[in-house]
């Protein structure tokens, strides 16, 4: 059954139900049927007869007669065992006899005559009305009407329901083929796209959506997957390019700079102390510079799925660590902190903070900076020259610097890894330009003023 496709299996799924479902109506009806005439013959032998047939049945019935099939026939029983009969003899079973003791309603039963042919019989108890004394208290007369006709009826009825059944599960076949078709061309659809991605990896391939069931939600489903991973495609191929491009300059560097050493060591023509001096702090100082470049694409290429379990702590205590950082790197920074609690990673927070602190500290004179968090929203605000309108909306993207600050040391991720770190904490950023100069960066982390009692 596994091996079998969607299309065979849902077929034969289709097909299976209705014929079950047709089977059992067809029991059900056959049994309704056959119920419902030997209602109407127990009914039948059950209809009150004038006491004068009753008395003539006794009085001629005979060890054999004869009997009109349409008519019925009959036999009485009497206490010592002896019958007579009216047509072909009832064969008499154990329970007629009981019918003396409970002297109750009529019993139904199925039966033969003595030559084999069915019967349906009643067996009700008489109490002769002018009985004479010595003569028995009673008889048992077994009424019967031939059932040969009927079960005839019933088998041709059998046989109708079988075929009209066949015809059905035919009929259920085909309209479980069809609707297998019509249902799953979307899914035959989805699979072709699918392969032709998988041996093309063109993720820009869609599906054209029909309706809004749920295969057209699994159409738009997968078309907004394949948009997803092109676009991540994308940045990754984009971040791979942004890096190659900015390792190329201190890389670059590096190589000239060993070059000048290996040639003074070769040639023996010694360089300048000071020269060599500058050299190596130069050689030192862009060995930094990669460091900190691996560190933050490092950052940056890991997931969102990817980061440490969250966990509930002090916002205001992780700023208090980046402004110590930044003090140490030289920054004038004041601070005015309120306590704010939130769900996240302190690691990936502080760094972002001290970025902030940083990126400000860069472009303020004397790295004067001013840090305040209150109500769940930090700012941190420089005194420098701001940022022109048009350069605001481009500030958080991948390795893009302001043209103005090119000169000026950095990677241009920064402000990246403090977006991705937010975003990742439920929180959001901003940079704008200051009333009165300077540049403002506000982040907003949801969280509590009090510590959670979980």
């Amino acid at each position: 059954m596994r091996r079998r496709s969607l299309r065979s299996r849902l077929t034969l799924l289709v097909t299976v139900a209705v014929a079950v479902a047709i089977a059992a109506s067809a029991g059900l009806c056959w049994f309704i049927v056959n119920r419902e005439l030997y209602a109407q013959l127990d009914h039948a032998l059950a209809e009150p007869e004038s006491p004068s047939n009753k008395r003539w049945l006794v009085d001629n019935c005979e060890e054999a007669g004869t009997s009109d099939p349409f008519s019925g026939i009959a036999t009485v029983l009497f206490e010592d065992g002896t019958t007579c009969s009216l047509g072909p003899p009832i064969k008499v079973e154990p329970q007629d006899r009981l019918v003396f003791g409970n002297h109750g309603r009529p019993g139904f039963r199925f039966g033969t005559t003595t030559d084999g042919k069915p019967v349906r019989v009643m067996a009700t108890f008489e109490r002769p009305p002018d009985r004479a004394p010595g003569a028995p208290s009673g008889i048992v007369i077994l009424e019967g009407r031939y059932t040969y006709q009927m079960q005839s009826t019933l088998r041709n009825l059998a046989l109708i329901l079988a075929v009209v059944a066949a015809i059905g599960v035919l009929g259920a076949a085909s309209a479980g083929l069809l609707v297998s078709r019509t249902a799953l061309r979307p899914v035959g659809r989805l699979t072709k796209a699918v392969e032709h991605i998988a041996q093309t990896e063109d993720l820009n391939t869609t599906i054209p959506v029909e309706g809004t069931d749920e295969i057209a939600r699994l159409s738009r489903s997968f078309n907004a997957m394949t948009a997803a991973l092109a676009g991540s495609r994308d940045r990754q191929q984009q971040l791979v390019a942004d890096a190659g491009h900015e390792l190329r300059t201190p890389l670059t560097s590096l190589r000239t700079n060993i070059d000048l050493l290996l040639r003074s060591e070769h040639t023996g023509r010694a360089i300048e102390p000071k020269a060599k001096e500058r050299l190596l702090v130069n050689v030192k100082a862009q060995f930094e510079e990669l460091s900190t470049l691996v560190g933050d694409l490092l950052q940056l290429s890991r997931g969102e799925g990817d980061h440490e379990p969250h966990v509930e702590l002090a916002f205001h205590d992780v700023v208090s660590a980046a402004v110590a950082r930044a003090r140490l790197r030289g920054a004038d920074v004041t601070t005015d902190l309120a306590p704010w609690y939130v769900e996240g990673n302190p690691s990936s927070l502080e760094r972002a903070v001290v970025n902030l602190l940083d990126n400000a500290a860069k472009f303020s004179p004397g790295g004067k900076v001013e840090v305040a968090l209150h109500e769940g929203e930090l700012t941190v605000r420089d005194h420098g020259p701001g940022i022109p309108a048009e350069e605001l909306p481009h500030v958080f993207e991948r390795f893009w610097r302001s043209p103005s600050a090119r000169s000026l040391p950095g990677s241009g991720l920064g402000l990246a890894i403090v977006a991705q770190a937010v975003k990742e904490a439920g929180g959001q950023v901003r940079l704008d330009n200051a009333a009165g100069g300077g540049a403002v960066a506000w982040i907003r982390l949801p969280g509590s003023p009090v510590l959670s009692q979980s």
